[in-house]
Order: C-alpha cells, then structure tokens, then sequence
C-alpha cells in the first residue's frame, strides 16, 4: 500500500516543522508496511489555476497522477492565520477540476479513498483547517475517517524559534499513540481497488 503526503510548508530551505512531522509519520506508516511518498509542494512548479493541468511548464498533472494513484492522501500544512499555508489552498484549487467533473456526472476518481490532515503551529486554528478539509474531502470523494488529523501546536514552531530537529522529534513522540490511532483507522477505511 502507498501514501502520499502533500507537504506545503512555505520553507524552501532550512527547519520545516511540518517536514518533519511529514517525516515522523512516514516513518509510523512505514512500521505498517506503507510506502510513503512526500511531494514538498514549494519544491515543485504547481501554477496557480482551477484545472488540473494548466499547460506549459506546470507540474501539477504529474503530482495529481501519484495522488490518483495512493491508497491514502496526507494534506500536511502548517496553520498560518488559522488557515491552511498558502501552498495547500493552490492544491484545493487545483484539485477544483475534480469537483466540476463530479458535478457534471462523471463522478471522483478519488471516491471512497481514506485521507488524512497533519498540522503544525504555534497557536489555535488546527480545528478550523480540520473542518475546512474535512469539507472539501468531502467534495471531492475522499473519506476523512474519524481520528484522521494530527495537530501539534507548540511554542517551540513559533515562526522564528530556534527548535532544532530533534526537539520537534522529541515533541512528536508524544503523539505516537494519536499517529498510531489515524494509521489504525486510514487502514480500517481502505477498499483495496
């Protein structure tokens, strides 16, 4: 089985707190025999559009052809404002031209396939970008599963905090329980193809 993690951190380069929480829940699929991809979203060329491929140039359909092809979709942001970062609403954009099809009969090539939502921050907004997701998975045919989010809010991702990897890996362990539950219940969903 395979998951893909869309990870739309904004940072290019340097300590990404949502990269590595990307990374510690890679590894808990991993112990389950899950194959996991992360697509960094800012290391990729995903134009600004509403369709699925918006021509020259534009990565997106490559990235859309991998998540079509996972048994499981990951949104991975950090909460910038209480909303999702800025990368992750060009994806919902993106994947709009799923919705048109689904509202022009042709049904979703993502229904029935399990999703899930990591998010990272400092302060309060993970509830808010849970629902929103929840909403749009909806839309589009995925199936949040109950138990499918993992949301770390600490002062130690403020923007600027000088946290090193391995104390946001240190704070994550304390989630295990919590990744290993979303895993559980990602698992219970799936309907092989």
């Amino acid at each position: 089985m395979k998951a893909i993690i869309l990870l739309a951190t904004l940072k290019k380069q340097g300590l990404s707190n949502t990269q590595v929480l990307c990374e510690f829940f890679r590894d808990k699929l991993a112990a389950h025999a899950i194959e996991c991809e992360i697509v960094k979203l800012v290391d990729h060329r995903v134009l600004p559009g509403t369709y699925s491929d918006m021509g020259e140039g534009d990565e997106w359909p490559e990235i859309l052809t991998r998540v079509l092809a996972a048994d499981f979709v990951i949104f991975a942001t950090p909460i910038w404002w209480s909303n999702f970062s800025s990368e992750m609403q060009k994806v919902i954009e993106r994947l709009d031209h799923l919705h048109d099809g689904i509202m022009e009969g042709r049904g979703s090539p993502l229904e029935g396939k399990p999703a899930g939502i990591l998010i990272t921050g400092d302060s309060d907004g993970a509830q808010h970008i849970i629902g929103m997701a929840a909403n749009f998975f909806n839309a589009i045919g995925l199936v949040l599963p109950p138990f499918c989010s993992l949301s770390v809010l600490w002062e130690g991702q403020a923007k600027g905090a000088d946290t090193t990897r391995d104390a946001l890996l240190e704070k994550f362990r304390e989630y295990d329980s919590t990744a290993e539950t979303m895993i559980r219940q990602l698992l219970a969903y799936h309907r092989p193809g």
